[in-house]
């Protein structure tokens, strides 16, 4: 079968007379179908809109799956005629299909965790900040730790830092650590700060900043980046109870939008639990893992190189952190915040001492290992190019697919050299709809125009592969690509979009969740398109994405998650 494209809605098909199917390692051709040959396939979507994302044969109308995988992709004529007596049929009834997505960044673990913990993320005032977690505190035995939280003090009227003070009378039995969405600034209560042993006198680690009252001098509560450390290290790990509700949690809420890929850039916590649900047919979410790159010399030894393991569960390689968050104004930056002209951000605890990024980079490169650094700031990203220029010297031509996570704020010269280098963008659009009601604030018109710079890297010719940073954000594919496209801020104030001149097309949005990422961890050629051979992974969709207008987008539902050919979500 052939297929010819004419618009991004409208296909005609041509058929010929062979249809060629690949199960596994074998490869048969049929003609007319495949009764008799026992190779029968086991479902099969008919009746569908299927954007496929292969450039050579874009749109089909029906897919043949057989052993978990795509063995055929054409009309629902064709596809049809490969039923047998005990082939489960779909009929999509003109429904929008795209490969299973693939969510380039999560924090898996967490994000479960987040989903069974106190909701901050939409609290609107310091009073509704309060009530939230004076009713957490009353859900919890005395004693028990208040975590996670996902606050926005941004989204405060009117906006302010939270103080230790806000909550201390709500919870004076229970310590308070909660994050800020981007998890590179925490409130504690008195008593989780007594716990860190955190005072008026205590310094603040290198890579982390203490708030501290402009009058007294004593801590508000507000840790940043490493400073964190100081009460974190005094919260009880998660029991194996608890990892398992949250990876319980983190995959149905996964499978519900249509995700059936993430790179878990914590994946430490889960690699236990992963490896149970996988023994027990219960991982409905394929995870491919990576772990901090301060173990990387652990990691050597065992002799661990990037991919081992299988399509469910893989190790990635190593991840590491360059410098904090843009929210915080810990982000690392040339020049100063607008907001704050004494600071510039800062960098990493990971950064320290000098050279021992570079060292442990290096390393990994040359124990065969991939390496994604997180990094901000316009200055963190350089010095992040820098790091992986030099750790690439004397062993040119290797396929390292380097990333650099976030990959939020670029200076101009900065685009050349990522595509030189090669460097993979790991980029979450919703950012950008999320920030842009309030980045220009912090650091001015001009290093805003190359934010979130999406149309900049494709233009320079640099990869893009995009995520959520869940639970810094929502693990929504079709909401970031609404981000993508619009850039529409959440407040609405931007309707023509935030730098617009940075949207780009809804084939390279729907690209960087599924081809762009599939590259991103060397499975380009078995996932991220609805090709014969590849995964049996599809997201069905209630609209066809490009039949609406771009503002629509982010009301599109998912109607069904398909995971190895097996439904892992149905909307009810």
């Amino acid at each position: 079968m052939f297929v010819r494209i004419d618009s991004p809605s409208r296909t005609r098909f041509t058929t010929g007379s062979a249809i060629i199917f690949v199960f596994g390692l074998a490869a048969a051709v049929f003609v007319g179908g495949c009764k008799g040959t026992g190779l029968m396939a086991e479902m099969m979507l008919v009746n569908g809109r299927i954007y496929t994302v292969d450039a050579r044969n874009p749109w089909a109308e029906a897919v043949a799956v057989r052993g978990g995988r795509i063995a055929a992709v054409g009309t629902t004529a064709e596809i049809r005629r490969l039923a047998g007596p005990e082939t489960r049929v779909l009929d999509l009834k003109g429904a929008f299909v795209l490969p299973g997505f693939i969510d380039s960044h999560v924090h898996f673990i967490n994000g479960g965790l987040s989903l069974l913990s106190v909701q901050l993320r939409d609290a609107r005032s310091k009073a509704e900040f309060i009530a939230r977690i004076a009713a957490k505190a009353g859900e919890l035995p005395k004693g028990e730790w208040i975590l996670n939280g996902d606050w926005d003090h941004q989204s405060f009227d009117p906006v302010e830092l939270p103080r230790k003070e806000w909550i201390d009378a709500a919870t004076p039995d229970h310590p308070v650590c909660v994050n800020r969405l981007d998890g590179h600034m925490v409130l504690c209560n008195s008593l989780a700060l007594k716990r860190g042993g955190v005072t008026r006198a205590t310094p603040a680690p290198p890579g982390g900043e203490i708030v501290r009252d402009a009058v007294t001098g004593e801590p508000t509560g507000i840790l940043k980046d490493a400073a964190m450390d100081l009460v974190f290290r005094e919260v009880p790990e998660s029991t194996p109870a608890q990892t398992r509700r949250a990876a319980e949690a983190a995959l149905d809420y996964a499978a519900e939008r249509g995700v059936t890929s993430v790179h878990d850039v914590s994946g430490e916590a889960g690699i236990g639990v992963y490896q149970d649900l996988r023994r027990e047919g219960r991982l409905t979410t394929r995870i491919y893992y990576y772990v901090p790159v301060t173990t990387v010399d652990e990691v050597l030894r065992t002799g661990l190189k990037n991919g081992f393991g299988d399509e469910t569960v893989r190790f990635a390689g190593l991840k590491g952190f360059a410098d904090g968050s843009l929210g915080s104004a810990t982000a690392y930056f040339f020049e100063p915040y607008a907001d704050e002209p004494e600071k510039s951000g800062l960098l990493n605890e990971e950064m320290f001492p000098a050279g021992i990024m570079e060292k442990r980079v290096r390393a990994a490169d040359r124990g065969g290992l991939q390496v994604a650094i997180h990094a901000i700031g316009d200055r963190a990203n350089a010095v992040v190019l820098d790091i992986f220029e030099k750790s690439a010297d004397g062993l040119p031509g290797r396929d390292r697919r380097f990333r650099i996570e976030h990959a939020q704020h670029i200076r101009p010269a900065d685009f050349a050299r990522f595509a030189r280098l090669k460097i993979i963008a790991s980029v979450q659009p919703y950012h950008a709809i999320d920030d842009g009601r309030w980045a220009e604030k912090k650091i001015g018109p001009q290093r805003t125009r190359t934010t979130y710079p999406f149309k900049s890297f494709l233009a320079a010719g640099v990869r893009l592969a995009f995520g959520s940073d869940w639970p810094v954000a929502p693990m929504d594919p079709i909401l970031g690509i609404y981000a993508a496209v619009t850039r529409r801020t959440l407040d609405e104030k931007n309707p023509g979009g935030w730098v617009p001149e940075q949207k780009i097309p809804l084939q390279a949005a729907i690209r960087a969740y599924t081809t762009e990422a599939a590259f991103a961890e060397f499975a380009e050629e078995s996932k991220g398109a609805v090709k014969t051979g590849f995964l049996a992974d599809f997201a069905v969709l209630d609209r066809n994405l490009f039949d609406i207008r771009p503002e629509e987008i982010r009301s599109v539902r998912v109607l069904r998650t398909i995971c190895a050919g097996k439904t892992v979500y149905e909307a009810r």
